[in-house]
């Protein structure tokens, strides 16, 4: 019994001390939490706007008659490609041929009528010199071949102008493009001074993209390039590349071409127009698209990925950063612009300084943690080891 007894009381001593020990434990303070960082480094960036913009014909021209009469033929096929100088309709001509000939004729009679007026006046002449005619009468031999030159000049300009006339009774293309519907059919009765088009052709390569920018934000660029923070691209050939409707990225590159000089006072944006190669015609005239516009290069910007930035109650963006005791403070920040994922910080923090990533939930400011190089670190650090081995290679 006394075996047994100093047995269970040892057993007894054995869980006391367990017990103190594990209450020693979990009164103790907890490790601090583990949190992914990343230090900021300068990098240059590229800098571009993404604005929107509608794509617009390079040429359109309307096809007008010149001349009244009925159309006779419609010589192209609707939606197709015309060119410079090729026949769109055929008007009646019959009443501009007979026109032509009786301006022809009348030239021919007042020809005719200057060398009778020329032979006159030669004949005149040495007969003057021999006082066998009157001075009046060798004035008005003159003034006779005089009229009859001008007659002959007249009437070679009404030829000219019934000539022309029937050449416009051709309705030819002014431009090479694409024509749409034909808007009159044959028989119709059309009138040089109608104000409705025969047809609408329009060249679609090169295109342009009438891109809108806020003056708000030309003016902050403008600021920038003056004071050196942004290095300045050609501004007047700037690259321009585009977004489609439907999300994807338009092939071709374009180039900046001409800017307005007034800012539209009921919208406050400046015109920028930008031409495209279009050989495919996949831009269509009215097409909304993004145009994304190169304007320099930041070359020392600080870049923070957006799941590292957030907002207070205020509306302002915030970071955590992680202090040289790895004491978490929280700092307000200038978000510029996302470029790729990731948040230009113009102002509120300062190259080399740590800003958590991962785990935001766990820290609150003035906690110690635990800062561990986050993915988009390790990442940098073995892309700058392979670039270190290549080179040393």
């Amino acid at each position: 019994m006394l075996k047994r007894n100093n047995v269970f009381g040892a057993a007894m001593l054995a869980a006391v001390s367990l017990l103190t020990a594990c209450g020693k434990d979990a009164g103790g303070p907890p490790p601090p939490p583990e949190v992914g960082v990343i230090t900021l480094a300068p990098r240059a960036i590229a800098i571009t706007d993404q604005l929107p913009g509608r794509t617009t014909a390079y040429r359109v021209a309307e096809v007008r008659p010149q001349v009244t009469g009925i159309v006779q033929k419609r010589m192209f096929v609707e939606g197709g490609e015309v060119k410079a100088g090729e026949q769109l309709y055929q008007i009646d001509p019959a009443s501009y041929r007979a026109a032509l000939s009786s301006a022809q004729a009348s030239l021919k009679r007042a020809e005719a009528q200057a060398v009778s007026a020329k032979l006159l006046q030669d004949r005149y002449a040495p007969l003057m010199a021999a006082n066998a005619v009157s001075q009046q009468e060798n004035d008005e031999a003159i003034a006779a071949r005089a009229r009859a030159d001008a007659d002959v000049a007249e009437a070679r300009a009404a030829v000219d102008s019934a000539r022309i006339n029937v050449v416009y009774t051709q309705v030819l293309s002014p431009i090479t493009g694409r024509i749409g519907r034909a808007l009159v059919t044959e028989g119709a009765l059309v009138t040089s001074a109608q104000q409705n088009a025969l047809a609408t052709v329009q060249q679609l390569d090169p295109i342009y993209v009438d891109i809108t920018q806020s003056s708000t934000e030309l003016l902050r660029l403008q600021r920038q390039l003056e004071s050196g923070e942004l290095v300045a691209t050609d501004k007047h050939e700037a690259a321009v590349s585009l977004t489609l409707e439907d999300g994807t990225p338009y092939a071709e590159r374009g180039r900046l071409k001409v800017s307005e000089v007034s800012v539209d006072p009921s919208t406050g944006s400046v015109l920028l127009r930008a031409v495209f190669p279009n050989p495919k015609r996949e831009l269509l005239p009215g097409m909304f698209v993004r145009a994304q516009l190169a304007r320099g290069t930041r070359s020392a910007a600080l870049l923070v990925p957006q799941r590292g930035v957030s907002r207070n109650a205020k509306g302002e963006a915030t970071v955590m950063v992680v202090d040289k005791e790895d004491k978490v403070s929280e700092r307000v920040v200038t978000a510029d612009r996302a470029i790729d994922g990731e948040w230009l910080i113009t102002a509120g923090l300062t190259a080399g300084e740590r800003v958590v990533l991962d785990g935001l939930q766990k820290v609150k400011p003035g906690a110690p943690v635990k800062p561990v190089p986050a993915a988009e670190q390790m990442n940098a650090g073995a892309q700058a080891s392979a670039s270190s081995e290549v080179a040393k290679r």
